[in-house]
């Protein structure tokens, strides 16, 4: 059964930083990219940052390009979520998420962590 915990949100201020961990347990995620999204009040859960599992291919969102880094620990079966830089417009739940590669739809999902960010 696949598991995704994630943890590290928090309140911050502007300008601040944040790391949000992902812990996946359940399966192999060797062949399966993860990806962190967010979900603001009133608005569509977007996707933020992908990455494969292997390291391949990342992907941000144009509005966190340069403030936000994706990475992993393979021996941790872990995905991080670095975020510098943080703006009131950050503010969000944070999901991680897994799916095969080759796939579109994300299968599994984390809880959520809140992140705020305030002026």
């Amino acid at each position: 059964q696949v598991q995704l915990v994630e943890s590290g949100g928090g309140l911050v201020q502007a300008g601040g930083s944040l790391r949000l961990s992902c812990a996946a347990s359940g399966r192999s995620f060797s062949n399966y990219r993860m990806g962190w999204f967010r979900q603001a009040p009133g608005k569509e859960r977007d996707l933020v940052a992908a990455v494969n599992w292997n390291g391949d291919r990342p992907y941000y969102a144009e509005s966190v390009k340069g403030r936000f880094t994706i990475s992993r620990d393979n021996a941790k079966n872990t995905v991080y979520l670095q975020m510098n830089s943080l703006k009131p417009e950050d503010t969000a739940v944070y999901y991680c998420a897994t799916r095969p590669t080759g796939t579109t739809t994300y299968d599994y999902w984390g809880q959520g962590t809140q992140v705020t960010v305030s002026s």
